[in-house]
C-alpha cells in the first residue's frame, strides 16, 4: 500500500525563534566590527590596542555565527526526520504507551517537540517509547 505523506502528514517547526536569533546574532556581529573601527580611530596613540586581543574577541563573535548557522540546519535535518518517520506510521496500526488509545492512524501531525498521531476514530497517540506498532491490528485469540 502506497502512502501519501503530504495530503496525511503537516508539521510545524520552531524556525521562526532561529531566524531571529540569526539576525540578532549578524546584528551582534556588525555592531562588534563598528565599535571595533571606532575604537582604533579613537585610540591614545601613546597606549594602542593589544592587537591579539581584538582577533580574539574577532573569532569568538563569528563562532558564535558559526555555531547559530549550524543549529539552523540542524533543525531542519530534524524537521525532516520527523516528517519522513511520521509519513511511515499512516495506515498502521498503533497503541498508546499506556494501552488506552489504540486504532489505525489517519494522520500524524509534527510539532517541534513531538508527534501526534490521529486514529481513523479520532483518537490522539503522541509517539513516545513504549508504542506498538504493527501493520495490522492483531487478532484475538479468545
Amino acid at each position: 500500500m502506497a502512502v501519501d505523506a503530504t495530503s496525511n502528514v503537516s508539521t510545524t517547526t520552531s524556525t521562526g525563534s532561529t531566524s531571529s536569533a540569526q539576525k540578532k546574532a549578524t546584528l551582534n556581529y556588525d555592531n562588534f566590527l563598528q565599535l571595533l573601527i571606532a575604537q582604533m580611530k579613537n585610540q591614545d596613540p601613546t597606549d594602542p590596542m593589544d592587537a591579539s586581543e581584538q582577533m580574539s574577541q574577532l573569532a569568538s563573535f563569528s563562532q558564535v555565527e558559526q555555531t547559530i548557522q549550524t543549529n539552523s540546519k540542524l533543525d531542519t535535518l530534524l524537521a525532516s526526520s520527523s516528517l519522513t518517520q511520521a509519513s511511515s506510521y499512516v495506515g498502521k496500526y498503533m497503541e498508546s504507551a499506556d494501552g488506552t488509545v489504540k486504532g489505525v492512524i489517519d494522520s500524524v501531525k509534527v510539532y517541534s517537540d513531538g508527534i501526534i498521531a490521529t486514529t481513523t476514530d479520532g483518537g490522539k497517540i503522541l509517539v513516545q517509547a513504549g508504542i506498538t506498532i504493527a501493520d495490522e491490528a492483531p487478532s484475538s485469540s479468545s
